[in-house]
Formats: C-alpha cells, structure tokens, sequence
C-alpha cells in the first residue's frame, strides 16, 4: 500500500514539475512576442494607423474644442478659442490646397465637408456678443 502512494506521489510531482515548465515556456514565449514590434496589435492604448482622414480628424478636433463643438477632453469643459481653431482651420485649408488633384474623391469631399462645417462654426461662435466673465459664476 505504500507503494502505491509512492508512485502516485512520484507521479503528481512529475506533473507539477511538467506543468510548471510548461508555464514558464509559454510565459516566455509570450513575453518575447510582446517584445517583438512586429508582432504588436492595436490595444486601446495605441495610436491608430496613420492615414489621412485621421490626419483632418484630429485637425478637426481641436478645431471643434476651440470653438467650444464638443467639451475639453482633459477637463471636460467648453472651451473657447478663437486664435487657435483659426489656426486649425488655416491649416486645414493649407492641407485641402496642397493636396488638390491628389486625393480621392472620398478624402476629397471628406475635407471639404468639414472645412464647411468648421468655417460655419467659426462664423457663428464668432459674430456672438462677447459673454460676462461673471456668466459662469450664476
């Protein structure tokens, strides 16, 4: 009877030593494809694929915030600047120009509906009576 539990013994720690090796191999494996670069895949936490329409997006974004379209990321507060959605708008512009003839018709209409929208929204924010600094404070 007592061989019997000396070979089941024998047995379970050869299966826990088998299963343990075999852990430590996958984990390594796993770590060297997580340092690959080639092997990376998109998490949430990584930048998109570069391309163009990303490119006008993120203009059109900041654009958006400074003329208070859709709430400060950071803070989660309107915020108002003139200065600097022109500047995205004029860069926007500048891009739309220098790319005319090389676009498709996709992109091509893409930036063109949003310079549209920007330019009608920088008008509109702009042509407002200037609001109380003590407006926020009632």
């Amino acid at each position: 009877m007592t061989d019997d539990q000396g070979e089941k013994k024998i047995i379970i720690d050869e299966d826990w030593k088998s299963q343990v090796e075999a852990e430590r191999e996958e984990a390594e494996k796993k770590r060297q494809e997580e340092a690959s670069p080639e092997k990376q895949t998109p998490d949430a936490g990584q930048m998109p694929p570069a391309s163009f329409e990303m490119l006008i997006t993120t203009m059109a974004t900041e654009a958006m915030i400074s003329l208070e379209q859709i709430p400060h990321p950071v803070t989660g507060k309107p915020m108002q600047n003139l200065d600097h959605a022109k500047y995205f708008i004029d860069t926007l512009e500048v891009l739309q120009e220098k790319t005319k003839g090389n676009l498709t018709s996709d992109e091509e209409k893409a930036i063109s509906d949003l310079m549209h929208q920007l330019k009608l929204a920088f008008v509109a924010i702009q042509s407002q009576p200037p609001q109380p600094a003590d407006a926020d404070k009632q």
